[in-house]
């Protein structure tokens, strides 16, 4: 609860830490999604690390395309100690090619299936295209 209106995200109970979400921001979200035909659903912690480090990866290919970047250790290194992407995956481009790129980019034509999502955000960059079509990684 913000101290200002009294009123937020999360209720709480006075000597209590324990975030209570709010009815009235529930009942305002739930409207909203209703008013737009979303159905809710769970998102597993999978699909969201893969959306947020596919996404990071998908933009490096464009980067290191670009030419912005030599070469995908540079941008892990930026991402590891400038970031503070968790050192033992060794920075995106590491762990997609960890994952294997052939993997990352189903996942992103499977998000790009979602008609609440961005289609063309998801398509991949030519040269993660171009490295899974030969079987490739960014090393």
């Amino acid at each position: 609860m913000a101290k200002k209106t009294g009123a937020g995200w999360y209720d709480y109970v006075p000597g209590k830490r324990d975030a209570i979400p709010n009815a009235e921001v529930v009942a305002m979200i739930d409207a909203h999604r209703q008013s737009l035909g979303i159905t809710p659903r769970k998102i597993s912690d999978e699909e969201i690390v893969q959306r947020l480090v596919f996404s990071l990866v998908n933009e490096a290919a464009h980067i290191l395309e670009e030419g912005i970047a030599a070469k995908a250790g540079d941008i892990d290194i930026a991402y590891v100690f400038g970031y503070g992407f968790p050192a033992y995956r060794g920075g995106p481009m590491n762990y997609a090619n960890e994952v294997g790129l052939f993997n990352v980019v189903q996942a992103m034509q499977r998000f790009a299936l979602n008609p609440l999502d961005d289609a063309a955000f998801w398509q991949p960059a030519p040269l993660l295209a171009r490295l899974v079509a030969e079987g490739k990684t960014f090393n």
